[in-house]
């Protein structure tokens, strides 16, 4: 490239610089928006937040689980109580109606509803140990999120 060929360019640059600057925040809500679409899939993905080592049956107190379908996310933290018991808290990042647990299938099969605040933040209290399934009901045109099995 000729020198006068850098000057013109620098000459261009300073002018849309002038009459259409960068808008504020650009690159933060750019790789913001990269991310997203990073994590976007079409299927429930499980992510074992903490605990990595434990068994998904072993002794942990404690786990924490995140599902995601790239619209919505789950976040699941499960504490044993003292009556052995679980105790499930849940947050949530979409606008829901509902955040379910669901263990066993069939007749059998048992619920528990619990209402997501304005944070997304919802609890389950003295769920009984076993294998669940956690159904966020979204509002609006989104579609819901049904996670595979995980062990409560």
């Amino acid at each position: 490239m000729s020198r006068s060929d850098e000057e013109l360019f620098a000459l261009l640059r300073t002018a849309i610089d002038e009459i259409d600057p960068m808008p504020q925040g650009l690159v933060d809500r750019t790789i913001a928006a990269v991310a997203v679409a990073d994590v976007s899939r079409e299927y429930a993905l499980l992510t074992l937040m903490e605990n990595a080592h434990a068994a998904v049956r072993g002794d942990s107190d404690t786990t924490t689980l995140q599902f995601s379908d790239g619209a919505a996310s789950i976040l699941l933290h499960i504490s044993r109580t003292a009556s052995g018991r679980r105790r499930v808290d849940g947050w949530v990042d979409a606008d829901a109606t509902e955040l379910c647990l669901i263990q066993g299938e069939g007749p059998g099969e048992r619920t528990w509803t619990a209402v997501p605040d304005e944070q997304g933040r919802c609890a389950f209290d003295e769920i009984p140990p076993g294998l669940s399934r956690a159904l966020l009901v979204s509002t609006g045109a989104s579609k819901d999120l049904l996670t595979p099995q995980f062990e409560v």
